[in-house]
């Protein structure tokens, strides 16, 4: 990398964690517990807003994987989601009314959470419908994949944002709080997938899937992106970017193995496409606080309109994570 490259990268991280500093005017404590748990605690951050119904499975996921604390930041919620996590024991709770947009998409929050309760733990950073997958989480705990991690030296993990749907139309079966969202959204595209390098921050970009597929079919360099760092042993100065996307320093998005190996990878599956979408399209476009003028959420409502069925003859019904390593879709890598 050139000496101006890496000294533009290094003006950019000094920047996004000042913005980040200044960002935490915007929330508020509702619950602080952040004293509770211990040096080796794995920890979990997201932002969320009117997500009540899906935080019983969510919560449950992460605690059954080995999450030790939550770091949950409420974005004006008015469904009881706020009330309903401060009274969880092992969340630490923020609000806000500030707007998500300007917060760019919550990094700010979440990089200053991070810098604030994060340094030298392992941290899983997602949304509310994102449920992390690795090699052998069946049978092993998320520990047991950050102590691989560690005893390899290496500081992140990625994963691809593998989108789920159901097989007709996405209300078709009513989602009930506490349920797993896999039940009803099982199915999911096995390929169909484009990947290109970012030169400058060195990850890897990954398009394609349902989205792409019946959503952005006529635009696909618009469709959502779907590669994601979501795993990372945090230090101070580090931040994201780009939501999730790809971090600073540069090396914890190389997280790719360019000589003809694999390194190990997983997946978030995504629960978007339940009984609950058309609801959140219609109040996603009347709050336009997402990426591009909530380009993605004007797609969704064209494609919703017509009670459209993401599912389609190539459509793979999910199994496991081992399905997955068959169809290059993640990998365990050197793991075994």
């Amino acid at each position: 990398m050139r000496l101006w490259d890496r000294y533009r990268l290094r003006l950019r991280r000094k920047r996004l964690r000042y913005r980040a500093f200044r960002k935490r005017r915007d929330l508020s404590a509702v619950i602080d517990r952040t004293q509770e748990y211990g040096r080796d605690a794995i920890l979990l951050v997201a932002v969320l807003r009117n997500e009540r119904i899906r935080l019983p499975y969510f919560l449950r996921y992460y605690r059954d994987l080995g999450v030790t604390h939550f770091l949950m930041v409420d974005n004006a919620s008015d469904d009881g989601s706020r009330d309903y996590l401060a009274a969880q024991p092992d969340v630490s709770l923020w609000t806000t009314r500030a707007s998500y947009r300007a917060s760019r998409y919550g990094a700010d929050w979440i990089n200053w959470l991070l810098m604030r309760h994060g340094g030298g733990h392992w941290i899983l950073a997602v949304d509310i419908d994102e449920f992390f997958i690795y090699p052998f989480c069946d049978t092993r705990p998320i520990r047991a994949l950050t102590d691989w991690l560690d005893a390899g030296g290496v500081r992140s993990f990625p994963a691809m944002v593998l989108d789920m749907y159901p097989k007709g139309p996405v209300d078709a079966e009513p989602y009930r709080e506490g349920g797993n969202p896999f039940d009803i959204a099982n199915n999911f595209d096995g390929g169909n997938y484009m990947i290109a390098r970012n030169g400058l921050y060195g990850n890897l970009w990954i398009q394609g899937g349902p989205r792409a597929r019946t959503m952005f079919a006529d635009r696909p360099r618009e469709a959502p992106s779907l590669n994601k760092v979501p795993l990372v042993k945090w230090h101070w100065s580090y931040c994201f970017v780009s939501s999730t996307h790809m971090l600073l320093p540069r090396g914890l998005n190389l997280v790719f193995d360019e000589w003809g190996g694999e390194k190990a990878s997983g997946c978030l599956l995504h629960a978007k496409f339940l009984s609950t979408f058309k609801a959140k399209v219609a109040e996603e476009l009347q709050r336009r606080q997402h990426f591009a003028e909530s380009r993605e959420y004007i797609a969704y409502a064209e494609t919703l309109r017509d009670d459209a069925d993401m599912w389609c003859k190539w459509s793979e019904k999910y199994i496991n994570w081992r399905q997955l390593e068959i169809l290059g879709i993640m990998s365990k890598g050197g793991w075994a």
